[in-house]
């Protein structure tokens, strides 16, 4: 069976900038695109307010007024989002798969049969960053198939990718993704792994320059201990070290203001009540201004 990139679509703006992306990516893979849209029975008047965004409010109430129900609305939107696909990337094979269901529930099982799976994510302006909303952050912390989640108005097409790494407990799986991602772009690869300071620091007091010029060393030293046979593997992508102090998170939000995409790993927790998304990558997701790839691994 041919995997796909799957896409959740709700037609909010949000969903439309993660098929627009989705797509794109479906093409470097040579896959087929899976829309998937979840029918959720007669949705609250104000919970379809939030879902949809003024613009679709206006024209969804339009539609209403013309005596179109529910069912041929939802077909209508798919149709014109499907038809756009088309026609903005020729050549690429466009399903549409409706199910009912909870979203985050079908999304979930959407994903397991997917090359990776593709959601929007609703914007905050400033420097808030973006929201993941609930069924974001439900289906990144159960689904074990890459998710990458996108927010509206993104433009980030030619920067390059960007790795948070954790050098202690590196992960092929994750580290794979980033590299592949990096040379279906032909961009370069920016791999963060950030350090913490000496307690002392913490305490105000004095700095010790020689030893922080030394752990700096050994952090850098690790780093390119953990990526040498990845640059053997992949001799064509450029690779960007960087091993700086502080808090991994504000530097990988930072460094996503000039990426074409964040790659960060979320551990797999089978246990019942046990998933969940991890402190980095949950800031990460909320402040990065790129799209952002959550990779899964046990």
């Amino acid at each position: 069976m041919i995997r796909s990139v799957v896409v959740g679509i709700d037609g909010s703006a949000e969903s439309r900038a993660a098929a627009e992306w989705a797509a794109r990516e479906a093409k470097r893979r040579f896959l087929p695109l899976k829309l998937v849209h979840v029918w959720e029975a007669t949705p609250e008047p104000m919970a379809l307010a939030q879902l949809l965004g003024a613009e679709m409010q206006q024209r969804w109430s339009e539609r209403s007024e013309m005596g179109v129900s529910p069912a041929e609305g939802w077909r209508s939107v798919l149709r014109e989002v499907v038809e756009g696909l088309k026609t903005r990337h020729p050549g690429l094979d466009v399903s549409v798969e409706q199910v009912s269901g909870r979203p985050a529930e079908m999304l979930t099982d959407a994903a397991k049969d997917a090359e990776l799976l593709v959601l929007g994510s609703r914007g905050l302006s400033g420097i808030g960053g973006f929201l993941v909303g609930s069924v974001g952050q439900a289906v990144v912390a159960h689904t074990e198939q890459p998710v990458v989640l996108v927010r509206a108005g993104e433009q980030a097409f030619g920067g390059p990718v960007v790795l948070g790494l954790d050098t202690d407990h590196p992960d092929d799986t994750v580290i794979a993704y980033a590299f592949e991602a990096a040379a279906r772009r032909v961009t370069p690869l920016r791999v963060v792994h950030a350090w913490n300071l000496p307690p002392y620091f913490a305490y105000g007091l004095p700095a010790d320059p020689e030893l922080n010029a030394a752990l700096g060393k050994q952090d850098a030293a690790a780093l390119s201990e953990v990526l040498h046979r990845w640059k053997e593997k992949y001799p064509a992508v450029q690779v960007i070290e960087e091993s700086p102090p502080g808090n991994a998170a504000v530097h990988l939000v930072e460094a996503s203001r000039e990426a074409s995409l964040v790659v960060v790993g979320r551990r797999i927790r089978r246990r019942p009540l046990g998933a969940h998304i991890g402190p980095v990558t949950h800031a990460v997701l909320h402040h990065a201004t790129a799209p952002v790839a959550v990779v899964a691994h046990d």
